[in-house]
């Protein structure tokens, strides 16, 4: 969210009380519908409503959620954390011999075996830059005769492109955030005095009538950001912690001009990076230090419905597996690989993967992954990404689109935001879009779901929310109609989308274009029509059979 602030400094954006009367949409509007009650959700209560109809008893599915982390701990979520059957807690002990120790919920690719776990890390095109720096810099496209060195190269040109940029234009961009940072700061601590409480939300902002023209103009500045990038649900606590770290990930990318990036992950991690084979790294500790994006999106899934507490999540018979290999900065393909068959060999069915980045190196074992999922029927579910860039001209990764030139993964959706005309439109402004590589968009705007922190509930937005929504329609579907594949679930999971009536516009302008123009099926997922559809298919899936072990008794004289 915080790209946009340059832009509303720029442009001189103002906070007025007009724009305080806009129309907004409630907590969990996008499990509604837009039918029965105006919101353009997935129609959650019209999908459990026709599987009630159907008479059908649902079976446990297993979702995989690649990402930061999970509260383990929190009050809608362990009801649903996925427990491995042939792991004993705590005994130090591979008891399953899957090579990894006391996994019990999941795995931790970003720790050590001291316990450490990686927070921060760099981005990908600076490491593609510095790693390869000292081979091709200085050097044209015409003094590379290897092919392989010429596609590496052809990566290190994108990458220095990044990175370098504009230096004029990155300089002062830079310059006006961390100006923007320091006037925030300042307009926070005038804001806490007025209304006499170190923590407000935004809601609590905009209700404030301050008297002195300091606390007026500290009011207006910080809601002048929070409004139109819907955090006033928020606190100041949150949005200035957000607003830090922003800053300082672009700071980041400054020193990276000039300086080669930290190694993070390697001092922590320390597995061979360069060697795929290397499977066996990490620890079991998935709440980790960074829990709030994977505890977000678990919620959306699969939180504890009907125990009248916090909020619903889309799936009802659903357990969770968390898979933690994305860090505050860019994953490392190594881990998102180890990721996907970790959770394919373990019994997952579905994987939900809220991260990108715009350099995949080692993309070719990413790939094989997606193979090796496909492989076992496993679904993936990819967000778009927040960039509001056209991902079918510019490189926004994982993707499935094979880096050999040999065809594509055929078990991927690829999922862009939508949103809702109360809280600014159909489509995300910020979501990626692409005719070709997005397949459907889901709601990702002002997304209420789980917050670490016990029995903590909050906001997010983003294609990362949108995301899981859909990988929770998956699985539903599933647990109703197990017998369907993978791909079959992608099919009706795109089939089903909603086409809205209207034109609709085009993330990152003022352009109205028609949702087919900008993602594959044009339509909004939908969990009642995917329910629908999912009814009339005869499933491709083989279901197999429990088998019990043969009784070790014998039969006596006496019985």
């Amino acid at each position: 969210m915080y790209k946009s602030l340059i832009v509303f400094l720029i442009s001189g954006f103002i906070y007025s009380e007009t724009q305080a009367q806009k129309e907004t949409t409630p907590n969990g509007w996008h499990m509604m519908d837009k039918e029965t009650n105006g919101y353009y959700g997935v129609s959650t209560d019209k999908a459990y409503s026709f599987l009630k109809t159907k008479k059908l008893k649902s079976k446990t599915v297993i979702v995989a959620v690649i990402d930061s982390g999970i509260d383990t701990l929190h009050e809608d979520l362990k009801p649903v954390l996925w427990t491995n059957p042939k792991e004993i807690p705590g005994n130090g002990i591979d008891d399953d011999k899957n090579g990894f120790i006391d996994d019990v919920h999941g795995w931790n690719f970003l720790g050590g075996k001291d316990g450490s776990n990686v927070k921060e890390d760099s981005y990908e095109a600076a490491r593609v830059y510095h790693r390869l720096k000292s081979k091709y810099n200085g050097k044209s496209k015409e003094d590379i005769l290897d092919s392989k060195d010429a596609a590496e190269f052809a990566i290190w040109e994108k990458a220095k492109a990044k990175i370098m940029g504009d230096d004029t234009e990155n300089a002062v961009d830079f310059v006006i955030l961390k100006r923007m940072l320091t006037g925030m700061q300042k307009q926070d601590s005038i804001l806490k005095i007025a209304m006499a409480k170190e923590v407000f939300t935004g809601i609590e902002l905009e209700a404030f009538k301050p008297v002195d023209d300091a606390a007026k103009k500290a009011r207006n500045s910080m809601l002048g950001i929070m409004k139109p990038n819907n955090q006033l649900e928020a606190t100041n606590k949150e949005f200035m912690e957000g607003f830090s770290e922003y800053v300082a990930g672009e700071e980041k990318k400054e020193e990276s001009k000039n300086t080669a990036p930290k190694t993070y992950r390697a001092d922590i991690v320390k597995d061979d990076e360069t060697n795929i084979n290397d499977r066996n790294y990490g620890n079991n500790d998935i709440m980790a230090n960074t829990p709030m994006h994977g505890t977000h999106c678990s919620g959306i899934i699969a939180a504890a419905r009907n125990n009248g507490k916090g909020m619903d999540g889309i799936a009802d018979n659903v357990r969770i597996m968390m898979i933690r290999a994305v860090p505050d900065g860019d994953e490392h393909d190594k881990d998102i690989a180890n990721a996907i068959r970790y959770a394919v060999d373990n019994g997952a069915q579905i994987i939900s993967m809220s991260f990108g980045k715009d350099f995949s190196p080692e993309k070719q074992w990413v790939d094989d992954a997606f193979r090796y999922a496909e492989s076992k029927n496993v679904l993936l579910v990819h967000a778009a990404g927040n960039d509001a860039k056209n991902v079918d001209n510019e490189d926004n990764f994982p993707n499935p689109i094979y880096v050999n030139g040999k065809g594509r993964a055929n078990n991927v959706i690829t999922v862009g935001a939508s949103g809702d005309p109360k809280n600014g439109g159909l489509t995300a402004s910020f979501s990626n879009y692409g005719k070709k590589e997005v397949d459907v968009f889901s709601p990702g705007v002002k997304i209420y779901a789980t917050l670490p922190g016990g029995n903590t509930y909050g906001n997010l937005q983003g294609t990362s929310m949108a995301c899981p929504l859909v990988a929770g329609i998956a699985a539903l579907t599933l647990e109703y109609y197990p017998t369907l594949s993978a791909k079959q679930l992608k099919y009706v999971i795109e089939k089903s989308a909603q086409q809205p009536d209207y034109k609709v516009t085009k993330p990152g302008s003022d352009e109205m274009v028609n949702l087919a123009d900008i993602s594959k099926t044009g339509g909004i997922v939908n969990a009642y029509e995917a329910l629908k559809l999912a009814s009339t298919l005869k499933g491709e899936r083989k279901i197999q059979k429990e088998v019990l072990p043969k009784p070790k008794m014998v039969k006596t004289k006496k019985g």
